[in-house]
């Protein structure tokens, strides 16, 4: 459910508030971070997949250790799984993950001619991808506007007065309807940064907040 305090926010104000604050704390989510290279798709698409329940600083060297030995979809189908394990350990899941990524790489190669398809539904019939991840590198590899709602999103989203709603789905089709599609892919990018950093589950850094006076603090309790 979309609350009236969204139909009157001034978007453009929230979005330059959240990019300001970002730039004070120069943090950004690792898969903002990597550079447009040959095999940019490939590697926004496997630093997602191993970024899930992982912290970024966690991530980012299991990605450099891993491209460095397997830049390509067609380096890393080749690598035995339990090398791939040593090389992304500890990141969440990380012999899960392993499995999916490889598998990911031969199915790149087989159906797709080695390179990372482009639409949504393509991209959830690999191994270890879901919505969130499929619609991450929808925005982030090809530039195709889409909102990307992981739980940070979905809980600011919530907590700022924007929806009310239960799940991460819901969020995402509500915020389509009231979010201007300028700012679909950057949405998730600041408020990622926004709720590492200032916007904590629980006893959020409201005094450090720049977009305080835009927040309702829906079912904050307990503030710093």
């Amino acid at each position: 459910m979309i609350l009236p305090h969204a139909r009157d926010l001034d978007f453009d104000k929230l979005m330059e508030k959240l990019y300001s604050e970002i730039l004070a704390f120069d943090h950004l989510p690792l898969i903002n971070k990597i550079k447009k290279q040959e095999e940019y798709s490939y590697r926004v698409l496997i630093s997602t997949v191993l970024s899930s329940r992982t912290k970024d600083e966690i991530t980012a060297q299991a990605t450099e250790r891993l491209f460095r030995r397997a830049p390509d979809a067609v380096s890393l189908s080749r690598m035995a799984e339990e090398e791939i394990i040593s090389l992304i350990y500890p990141v969440g899941f990380y012999r899960i993950k392993a499995k999916n990524i490889k598998n990911l790489a031969h199915i790149l190669i087989k159906k797709y001619n080695r390179t990372v398809p482009a639409n949504i539904s393509d991209l959830m019939q690999l191994p270890g991808v879901g919505r969130k991840t499929a619609n991450l590198v929808l925005g982030i590899a090809f530039n195709i506007d889409t909102i990307t709602v992981d739980t940070h999103v979905h809980r600011i989203s919530n907590r700022i007065g924007l929806v009310q709603t239960k799940s991460p789905a819901e969020t995402e089709q509500d915020l389509m309807k009231i979010l201007p599609q300028k700012y679909w892919i950057f949405f998730n990018t600041y408020l990622v940064a926004h709720g590492q950093k200032i916007c904590k589950p629980i006893s959020p850094w409201c005094s450090q907040c720049k977009v305080i006076s835009f927040c309702q603090r829906i079912g904050v309790v307990k503030y710093r």
